[in-house]
């Protein structure tokens, strides 16, 4: 496996006209989930025999298995409807997570601060997310959970970490961000038969998150050279565990989901993740961030073999958002 170069470290200024440039963009290229989105309009209505609710296979672990292949019709579209609805509601829970971390490490923010102008655009981006997400769920009409309980029951304290562990905070926001980010592109990369309710949200998603990922990298990459050497080690560990366990709460199906359509446990054991194509899909979610950790030096021998251990090594991108198929050698 080729490591990616390190990234030099941007100076202050570079660093501040970056987050004036993010800032540019959020006043002149945003958009209001209820001005953007024509709701009411029959087009964005959700039709339960729509068969565009169906799972793409090769673009959902589950849309692919024999399961659910053999399932009757109705229920594919049932279980496409609950599942994108999960995942959208599980992205409004982590967005709120990750606004109130924000409202956390701004609060000390000095006068003049470039990080606070940019921070707070991002903030409101994401409170515009959290209402499009959720107006997604009511459209849909199904009583999803969203996040794992046990992860629920823990958001009360997840943003606290901003104003201690800032470095580990920013790497948990693309945790949250970049499973639904690489999955949303792929669909609409490989899709041409969607939704438009679905197909919108995910543009408009796309559109905006590209700001609040490329800041996160960048604040990973210029902050974690600063950390004290066993602050950095600690950090290269909590890498990969954040974006596993995030993930999997993105992705993986909840008990609710398992239950309410009898999936049985060896399906969702297969998908998640033992089979060669679902790691393949899993390892493919993380090229972006493992190209982080090789740049900002978040990535050594033992946080390497911790990566494969859990399943999401492999080459780093070459690039940010470079597409699967050219991902892979």
């Amino acid at each position: 496996m080729s490591a990616a170069a390190p990234a030099p470290t941007a100076s202050t200024d570079e660093y501040e006209d970056t987050l004036r440039r993010l800032s540019h963009a959020s006043v002149h290229r945003s958009f209001d989930p209820f001005k953007d989105i024509a709701w009411d309009h029959p087009d964005f209505s959700v039709d339960p025999t729509d068969e565009r609710w169906v799972l793409p296979a090769g673009l959902d672990p589950l849309g692919g298995h024999p399961w659910y292949k053999s399932q009757p019709l109705e229920k594919q579209i049932e279980i496409g409807l609950w599942r994108q609805a999960n995942i959208m509601k599980v992205g409004l829970q982590f967005e709120n997570i990750l606004i109130r971390g924000i409202m956390q490490y701004v609060f000390k923010a000095e006068n003049g601060s470039a990080e606070f102008r940019y921070l707070t655009h991002e903030a409101t981006e994401e409170c515009h997310h959290t209402q499009m997400f959720q107006q997604g769920v009511n459209q849909i009409g199904a009583d999803v959970p969203g996040m794992p309980r046990w992860l629920r029951r823990l958001s009360p304290l997840l943003p606290l970490a901003a104003g201690r562990f800032p470095v580990a905070f920013f790497i948990a926001v693309l945790a949250g961000e970049e499973p639904i980010d690489h999955t949303q592109k792929q669909v609409l990369r490989n899709s041409d038969s969607l939704p438009p309710v679905l197909s919108r949200i995910m543009e408009i998603h796309i559109a905006e998150e590209a700001r609040h990922i490329s800041f996160a990298h960048t604040y990973v990459a210029r902050n974690a050279p600063k950390l004290s050497r066993w602050d950095a080690y600690l950090v290269s560990l909590a890498f990969p565990v954040i974006m596993r366990v995030l993930c999997d709460a993105i992705l993986k199906p909840t008990r609710e989901f398992r239950e309410t359509f009898d999936i049985p446990e060896e399906v969702v054991r297969e998908l998640y993740w033992d089979n060669p194509e679902s790691r393949r899909f899993l390892s493919d979610l993380f090229g972006d961030v493992r190209m982080l950790a090789e740049q900002s030096g978040l990535m050594n021998r033992t946080s390497r073999r911790l990566w494969k251990a859990l399943k999401i090594d492999g080459r780093p991108s070459r690039y940010r958002g470079e597409p699967s198929v050219a991902f892979r050698d």
